[in-house]
């Protein structure tokens, strides 16, 4: 179905036998079943509870594209539907209004496993399938059951006709704090990225600016955005707290950030109260891996950042935590939003006029960044846990201060020691091969044409990304707004590692 068309109004006829499939179509599935989920999973394992079945089974989709399996999986139990009672059901694979459904990250998947290259431009026989599946054990096989839904369309992939304009790289314009770069780059390797944005292979995308030895070297823009466009960078903000804490540091209104939590609360006054709380320090929270119970890597975790949202104090929410059991403070990297609330919250009574004026005054007037726009906690103050919007030239410069060990136009706004480390591996990032965490920086390492470029960065939802380059003369930002999706990090790495870094090092 090309909608949502209410179950007592749709026809036969609503139910597309075939479908222009573009970035801008919205294609629907409609699900009918003889039976509920949980009854068809009861058959797979009938010794199980309803609850039991519901906490551990759910659909099986496999995407097939000219009879072919292109992608098969089993979602996750939670993937939210009244299993014990719904047999009729509708979810969009694709929603140009930028829902959060999903069954779109699912579609997305498919399409990141195989089927965007399977879609080629053309007809294509498209089929779904459902099953039911149940896994007993985290270690045990799924098992999966008889076929109980399935729909078949003909596909016509319709790649959109680009102008010479999309492809062309865009002029950098003066009238900038910045000089503009005359160093040479492969324009031909741009010109393809710029294509495949135009395509909508890489997604979302709204903004490249390359910085080569402190100049403007590249300067892009994408769907709607412009010089003057505010990104909501989400996670970008967290490593402006670092660069404020180190500033406060620096002029003295901080002592350090091995100074702890007790230094700065009554942590009796707050829920579950223990001395390991007490013992927590500053440098604990800029490098995610205070032992907190909170993890936004974990739905079911008591902190995760889902949690505090919808409370009116997000500083007591975070203070009135436990503490995790399996965790020692400084041991163990997690990433956790909450803390860094608290980082802002210590910041804004620390600061003379409060954290807003701080940043203004300390950082932002020093750099001429001039319009930007924060978010705010439920206490109004600046949520330094993101959301910070700015131009992209004006990221830049925050990444260029960096880049420069915090010195801009001659004046050291933040201490070289302390870019350093925040810029530096401080801890293992887990399960990730060669990923480290810095204070409220990212670093990992590039590999192109067998060369290795190790990078530290901002990085936020959708996408986002500040990167400082440790051995090359480069910061380069990147917006999105793949929110929530799949692809919104790994398609910047595609595009780092076979456009940007090899047009600029050839």
């Amino acid at each position: 179905m090309s909608g949502n068309i209410p179950l007592e109004e749709y026809r036969e006829t609503d139910f597309l036998t075939v479908f222009e499939l573009t970035p801008a179509s919205n294609l629907n599935i409609r699900v009918f079943m003889d039976n509920s989920i949980t009854n068809y999973m009861h058959r797979l394992a009938p010794e199980l509870t309803e609850q039991e079945l519901n906490l551990k089974g759910n659909y099986q989709f496999s995407f097939f594209v000219d009879r072919k399996l292109i992608y098969k999986e089993n979602i996750h139990h939670g993937c939210g539907l009244r299993k014990s009672t719904t047999t009729t059901f509708r979810v969009p694979f694709t929603d140009t209004a930028g829902g959060d459904w999903w069954s779109i990250y699912l579609f997305d998947r498919f399409k990141a496993n195989g089927g965007e290259k399977a879609l080629t431009d053309g007809k294509h026989e498209f089929a779904v399938e459902i099953r039911p599946y149940i896994k007993i054990s985290e270690n045990s096989e799924a098992k999966v059951g008889a076929l109980i839904a399935e729909g078949h369309l003909c596909l016509i992939v319709k790649t959109p006709k680009l102008t010479a304009d999309q492809i062309e790289i865009q002029p950098v314009a003066t009238n900038s704090d910045w000089d503009i770069s005359t160093s040479k780059y492969d324009k031909k390797k741009i010109r393809e990225l710029n294509k495949s944005i135009a395509q909508n292979s890489f997604k979302a995308i709204t903004s490249i600016v390359v910085i080569k030895d402190g100049n403007l070297l590249i300067e892009e823009y994408f769907n709607g955005a412009d010089r003057n466009t505010l990104h909501d960078t989400r996670s970008v903000g967290k490593s402006f707290t670092s660069a404020l804490l180190g500033i406060a540091i620096k002029d003295g209104h901080i002592e350090s950030e091995n100074q702890t939590l007790n230094t700065f609360y009554n942590l009796r006054a707050f829920a579950n109260y223990t001395a390991i709380k007490d013992s927590v320090k500053l440098k604990d929270l800029l490098k995610m891996s205070s032992a907190f119970s909170g993890s936004d890597n974990n739905s079911d975790s008591p902190g995760n950042e889902e949690n505090m949202y919808p409370t009116d104090n997000w500083v007591k929410f975070a203070l009135d935590l436990p503490m995790d059991s399996l965790k020692t403070n400084g041991k163990q990297w997690d990433y956790f939003t909450a803390g860094v609330i608290i980082l802002g919250d210590i910041l804004n009574a620390a600061v003379p006029g409060g954290l807003e004026n701080f940043a203004d005054k300390k950082l932002f007037g020093l750099l001429n960044i001039k319009n930007y726009q924060w978010q705010y906690t439920p206490q109004h103050v600046a949520n330094t846990a993101g959301g910070l919007q700015m131009t992209s030239l004006d990221y830049a410069k925050v990444g260029q201060l960096y880049k420069n060990r915090g010195q801009w136009k001659g004046q050291q706004i933040i201490a070289g020691e302390w870019v350093d480390k925040s810029l530096a591996r401080q801890i293992q990032i887990p399960e990730r091969q060669n990923e480290f965490y810095g204070y409220l920086f990212w670093n990992k390492t590039y590999t192109v044409n067998g060369i290795e470029y190790e990078t530290s960065y901002c990085a936020g939802n959708g996408g986002n990304k500040i990167f400082i380059f440790k051995d090359l003369p480069l910061t380069i930002v990147i917006t999105a707004r793949a929110y929530n999706r799949p692809y919104g990090h790994p398609q910047v790495d595609k595009m780092m590692e076979e456009y940007i870094l090899p047009a600029l090092f050839p």
